[in-house]
């Protein structure tokens, strides 16, 4: 079965073509930073009607790649949550016209599933149990998975996701939008060793994260040292000394919950996926301590970890071949709690 995959649930369209017999056939990504940069962050409104302007294009652009036609297409995903509830109807509207028009079945895609499943798209893929680490803008989540759609919430964040604050530190830092990736590049120059910033909740049981303290501190600690600099080169220097302290301190929370994770599920297999599953420090810091652990780490490649259609695609695939579909209705939740959703 070929499964088309719509992705709109932020700020980038993505749109792919899974196949069961051959894997992934195409897939490609419009990306929005150039409309939100102006506002130095996501505009809702904004970014429902450029998801109408490209969602159709892009179907036409990537059925052309993957060789096929809308008569090859078996089935059809869309992103139904969690997300922005107007760029979610815009693919769940798509989606469902065009399984009516075509005549095959649909149904809405859990997005955090999608990156869930997205390692599971590479050639060397996990077997069942894991424990999943899924880092995003939106969502920081450490999951027990024993199969799809048998979750295990074991820990989330209670206030900023991880990508959240990244996003947030590297605005008040005056970095250009998005964010996140900005910071993480300037952290690559800073000196390890100047400043030393708290690992929110490693202090105590539990797998929840916490990061808006952490970003509150980087500002407090930029705006104290700023009064010492007297030129831009310092200027520069500092800035990039907080960005490296405030990923660290990200990196080793995230590291020290997964492990601890890890000891309680007693999984030797862990999964990382998300937008910042990007992240290089956070790859390698993951890798050794699995190895430590006597287990493995596995990650989508880097195209794979942001908001992409072949994640939406292979996660429809799944429960499409099961027999799950939808009837004519479709909507969006933006809310939508993945513990919610049934077992395959």
């Amino acid at each position: 079965m070929n499964v088309l995959g719509i992705e709109t649930s932020c700020d980038e369209t993505g749109i792919a073509v899974y196949s069961g017999g051959r894997g992934l056939l195409a897939h490609g990504v419009y990306s929005q930073i150039d409309l939100h940069s102006e506002y130095g962050g996501v505009v809702p409104e904004l970014a429902s009607r450029d998801h109408i302007r490209k969602t159709l294009p892009l179907i036409r652009s990537v059925l052309a790649e993957a060789g096929i036609t809308g008569a090859d297409v078996g089935g059809i995903a869309y992103t139904s949550g969690p997300g922005l509830v107007g760029a979610l109807l815009v693919g769940a509207a798509i989606g469902r016209t065009l399984a009516w028009s075509w005549q095959v079945p649909s149904i809405g895609v859990h997005h955090m599933e999608g990156h869930l499943l997205a390692p599971l798209l590479e050639k060397e893929v996990p077997e069942f149990p894991f424990v999943a680490l899924l880092v995003s803008g939106g969502h920081t989540q450490l999951v027990g998975v024993e199969g799809i759609g048998r979750y295990l919430m074991l820990g989330e964040s209670l206030d900023d996701a991880a990508g959240e604050a990244f996003d947030k530190t590297a605005k008040l830092m005056g970095l250009p939008y998005p964010g996140g990736p900005e910071l993480a590049r300037l952290a690559e120059r800073g000196n390890p060793g100047r400043f030393m910033f708290p690992r929110p909740m490693t202090d105590r049981p539990g797998l929840d994260f916490s990061f808006s303290g952490l970003k509150t501190f980087a500002l407090n600690t930029l705006n104290s040292e700023l009064r010492n600099e007297r030129d831009a080169a310092g200027t520069a220097c500092l800035k990039a000394d907080i960005a490296r302290a405030f990923e660290e301190a990200v990196v080793d929370t995230l590291v020290i919950k997964c492990r601890r994770a890890v000891h309680e599920t007693g999984y030797k297999r862990l999964i990382l996926a998300g937008g910042v599953s990007a992240n290089r420090r956070l790859r390698d810091r993951i890798r050794l301590v699995m190895e430590k652990e006597g287990g493995r780490a596995y990650y989508p490649r880097p195209e794979l970890c942001t908001d992409n259609g072949a994640m939406i695609a292979y996660a429809g695939w799944q429960r499409l071949r099961a027999g799950q579909s939808e009837p004519l209705q479709f909507g969006a939740r933006p809310r939508w709690p993945m513990e919610e959703l049934p077992t395959l």
